[in-house]
């Protein structure tokens, strides 16, 4: 995956807000991710200055067509990643999910891939 571990939190936030309301502000995103309201405003600068959020992300935040695309590529791993969190190992809902992403954050792209497949074949098994 090309992008940091920040970018990838807050598009994650970005999208998860966005599957909740039609309107996504960065206030909603700090409380999502307890994070303060400067710290949102610094990465999306950095995330529109990538072209991964429009540039208007003061009145509303939304991806670009990159954007989109990168969630896309982020959630590949991240959901697959939670399924083997939540069913294999059995955590809770939150736990799967803060561990799948900080797993998609922090292990190469490549692992994550092969994670998923490994997950993929033995979701079908048990199916």
């Amino acid at each position: 995956m090309k992008y940091c571990a920040a970018q990838v939190k807050y598009l994650t936030a970005i999208q998860e807000l966005s599957a909740e309301s039609e309107e996504v502000k960065s206030v909603d995103i700090a409380r999502h991710l307890g994070v303060s309201r400067s710290s949102v405003s610094k990465t999306l600068r950095c995330l529109a200055n990538s072209g991964l959020v429009y540039e208007d992300y003061a009145i509303s935040v939304v991806l670009t067509p990159e954007g989109v695309e990168a969630v896309r590529d982020i959630f590949r791993n991240f959901n697959e990643t939670y399924i083997f969190f939540r069913r294999f190992l059995r955590l809770s809902h939150e736990e799967a999910h803060s561990q799948a992403l900080t797993f998609v954050t922090t292990f190469p792209e490549e692992t994550c891939d092969r994670l998923r497949k490994v997950i993929k074949k033995n979701v079908k098994k048990n199916v």
